[in-house]
């Protein structure tokens, strides 16, 4: 598991540093996505990025026009992030290069092995997930 996840991530950095980017930039994009505007330091936290690394990444996504950062205010020492238009288009094409190396990396497997295996991983995920460590039961 350790060499494909490694083999498939290498890929997709590949892709990404085509365009510049670096795998840590496409996941701030998708954060800001999926979640909405962010006050930095929280999107570093929920990212598992440290502070001092955010910044210089927000910096890049900025002067790339991908990402408008606005200081808060009422609280001047908070940091808002938002996703501007091109990051969403950009990201938008993101995912579809994702996508294409998830299907290359799967390509040995059929629809059902490969729904087969989507379901086995989400059932480890969820217990990787789960707080007490208990295993959910399966479905």
């Amino acid at each position: 598991m350790t060499r494909t996840g490694k083999a498939a991530r290498s890929r997709l950095a590949e892709r990404l540093a085509e365009r510049g980017l670096r795998l840590r930039h496409m996941a701030v994009l998708a954060a800001l996505a999926d979640f909405g505007p962010h006050v930095q330091r929280e999107l570093a936290t929920r990212l598992a990025i440290d502070r001092s690394d955010i910044v210089k990444i927000i910096d890049e996504l900025g002067a790339a026009g991908l990402a408008d950062r606005a200081r808060d205010v009422t609280d001047r020492r908070r940091v808002t992030v938002t996703l501007s238009a091109e990051g969403r288009a950009l990201l938008d094409r993101l995912q579809a290069d994702a996508t294409a190396v998830q299907d290359d990396v799967l390509a040995p497997l059929n629809a059902r092995e490969r729904a087969r295996l989507t379901a086995l991983l989400t059932r480890v995920h969820r217990h990787l997930q789960n707080d007490d460590g208990a295993q959910r039961p399966s479905r």
